[in-house]
């Protein structure tokens, strides 16, 4: 089976991401959606709801599943038989960061996972999830920027926080 991950924080998930899923579960059998648990970064939402946010963004692709995952990449590659990463860059600067992540997941992995680069759709160049969260945190309208369902469920978490 030719399976991918596409891994990220997803806090919250944009079209964006979405666009990346949805292009990435064209090219691969199988498409993990894995949602990083970094405990590093202050995050609006748990794992728990970036994950159900995801999937009720992908239900409608059969191929995709969402899952979450602490630790390295690789590890989870490894254990999960997936030899391929999904990545999305919006600009040069993406893709600097990007490239270094990727050579690094490749070393550590012993050559066993690779990186795709999708680049992103035009429309969706500017988009970054926490340019959302500030957008929101100002009563901003993020309709054309995430799911229809994400709109209310970003501003009622940014309410109670």
């Amino acid at each position: 089976m030719n399976s991918a991950i596409y891994p990220g924080s997803f806090d919250p998930m944009t079209l964006g991401h979405l666009d990346i899923i949805k292009r990435a579960a064209k090219m691969f059998d199988h498409l993990t959606v894995g949602v990083l648990d970094n405990k590093a970064k202050n995050a609006l939402f748990s794992v728990e709801e970036r994950v159900s946010i995801l999937k009720e963004a992908t239900k409608d692709l059969s191929n995709v599943s969402v899952d979450s995952f602490n630790g390295l990449l690789v590890d989870y590659a490894k254990q999960n038989d997936i030899h391929v990463s999904v990545r999305g860059l919006r600009a040069v600067t993406d893709f600097e960061y990007e490239l270094q992540i990727a050579q690094t997941n490749r070393k550590l992995s012993d050559g066993s996972l690779d990186t795709v680069f999708l680049t992103t759709s035009l429309e969706y160049a500017y988009l970054s999830s926490s340019s959302v969260k500030e957008i929101a945190a100002f009563n901003g309208d993020i309709s054309q920027l995430v799911p229809d369902f994400v709109v209310d469920i970003v501003h009622n978490k940014l309410k109670n926080k």
